[in-house]
């Protein structure tokens, strides 16, 4: 899918640079020569205006753990392209609720944060290479029920290989 977003101005069509909340495993993917394409593109992409990368605390802390050269890739993006949220109890609540639900076990806390920040931010997507357990039908299904039942709107998460920008 191609995320180019519109919306009306006065009979023009004005483009709305996407914001993409992307886990560690974006970055580390521009690493990894099976998910490398994809996401040195999406980085690139990022770089030159296309997208806004937003990141939570919980990217953070996952990078802090992370190889030097993840990290460096990180670093590599001007901060005018990137969005950072901070931890609050709204977040710790949604992420609860995730958990809770059963959508995903106590021990994936992280992944559940990551869909709790970016659908309170209202983000445009999620990207993450993780198919083990956000980016399939029956999870993004699950969160999208969850955040419905809970006031809040529905989410879209993607691989980077998803993620597309006319030319």
């Amino acid at each position: 899918i191609s995320l180019i977003l519109s919306s009306w101005r006065q009979g023009e069509i004005t483009m709305k640079i996407p914001r993409l909340y992307i886990d560690t495993s974006v970055l580390g993917g521009c690493l990894d020569d099976e998910f490398q394409v994809d996401s040195c593109r999406l980085m690139d992409a990022v770089k030159n205006g296309k997208a806004l990368l937003v990141l939570s605390d919980v990217v953070f802390d996952e990078l802090l753990k992370a190889p030097k050269e993840v990290q460096e890739i990180l670093k590599a993006v001007p901060d005018h392209c990137l969005e950072y949220l901070h931890h609050d109890l709204e977040i710790e609540e949604l992420q609860k609720a995730y958990l809770d639900a059963h959508i995903l076990g106590p021990r994936l806390k992280n992944d559940a944060g990551h869909v709790a920040y970016a659908t309170i931010a209202r983000v445009d997507a999620i990207v993450s290479w993780n198919f083990k357990h956000l980016v399939r039908f029956d999870k993004i299904k699950a969160f999208n029920q969850a955040n419905l039942q809970n006031g809040y709107g529905i989410l879209q998460i993607v691989s980077p290989k998803e993620v597309l920008f006319d030319e």
